[in-house]
């Protein structure tokens, strides 16, 4: 499945189950491990992991067997790794501590010295 297509299923699956303040980071440029990541918030641990659980479900549906899910037990932040697209759901509390947003779009565009 083509990144804009498995994006926007992710981004389907968690507007599916009413997350919050979706926000898709375009992280190709500043990582080999994947292309887009997904961050979404829920209000309970509860809504933290069935969306994370929809996500899978409809990733499965369509094909894309997710590489790893991580953090269900807790369910304060629970990541899923679809290959070129990682979703992170976390209660807002969480997210906010760990800011990815910010986090990602503090790394320079520019890595070909670091790559060196």
């Amino acid at each position: 499945m083509q990144t804009d297509a498995l994006s926007s299923l992710v981004t389907d699956a968690l507007e599916e189950l009413k997350a919050q303040e979706i926000v898709e980071l375009d992280v190709a440029e500043l990582t080999n491990v994947t292309d887009v990541m997904i961050v979404a918030s829920g209000t309970s641990s509860r809504h933290v992991s069935a969306l994370a659980g929809n996500v899978v479900e409809k990733a499965k549906q369509q094909g894309v067997m997710p590489l790893g899910v991580e953090g269900r037990n807790g369910a304060e932040w629970v990541l899923v790794d679809l290959g070129d697209v990682v979703v992170h759901v976390m209660m807002p509390e969480t997210r906010k501590l760990y800011d990815l947003e910010k986090l990602w779009s503090d790394l320079p565009m520019d890595r070909g010295d670091a790559r060196q």
